[in-house]
């Protein structure tokens, strides 16, 4: 889809709040850290069924917004910079090319993690000091996604919209299936 859009791309605009937050090389390593977020909340779910409802909803939210990838081609604007000097960031330029945005499925993955790995970091007492590193960490990949430019504030608005409603409802099915033994 990101190669051959089944339609028309889109353009995403730049709202007042893209403008005012500038382009940072130094939040590409916060951009690339949500490879390892993503990962903890799956390493700390404790059954096989856990880790199958968890896998589930978050396939469902990536296909949800690969949907809307498929009849809504979106890019971000080009940006007016040199990527030669930054040749980290230009080189996620080259790897994710600046189609498929709205909605960002690295916000909405972030933010789904960020409130299920909230949920287990309760579930098992931890420090309050380790849920507001996590939410910190959240917040940084959220923001790196506007200030590598991979994305708009529209992009990164859907995305937590997506992410939020997602782990909302995959965390609400868990509690039922809780208290209803033998259901998947």
């Amino acid at each position: 889809m990101l190669k051959a859009p089944a339609y028309p791309t889109t353009v995403m605009p730049f709202t007042w709040l893209d403008q005012m937050i500038s382009f940072q090389p130094w939040a590409m390593p916060l951009y690339v850290s949500l490879w390892v977020y993503v990962s903890l909340p799956p390493a700390l779910l404790a059954t096989r069924r856990e880790l199958y409802r968890y896998g589930m909803a978050m396939a469902g939210t990536c296909l949800a917004g690969l949907i809307v990838f498929y009849f809504w081609p979106t890019a971000v604007p080009a940006a007016d910079i040199d990527w030669a000097r930054y040749p980290e960031v230009g080189f996620l330029k080259s790897v994710d090319a600046a189609g498929n945005a709205f909605p960002s499925l690295h916000v909405a993955t972030a933010i789904f993690s960020g409130i299920w790995l909230d949920r287990l970091l309760r579930r098992f007492g931890a420090p309050q000091w380790s849920r507001l590193f996590n939410w910190m960490w959240c917040i940084g990949i959220i923001y790196s996604t506007l200030a590598t430019r991979q994305h708009v504030a529209l992009d990164v608005w859907a995305g937590l919209m997506l992410g939020g409603v997602a782990a909302w409802l995959s965390l609400r099915h868990r509690a039922y299936a809780a208290l209803t033994p033998g259901r998947i």
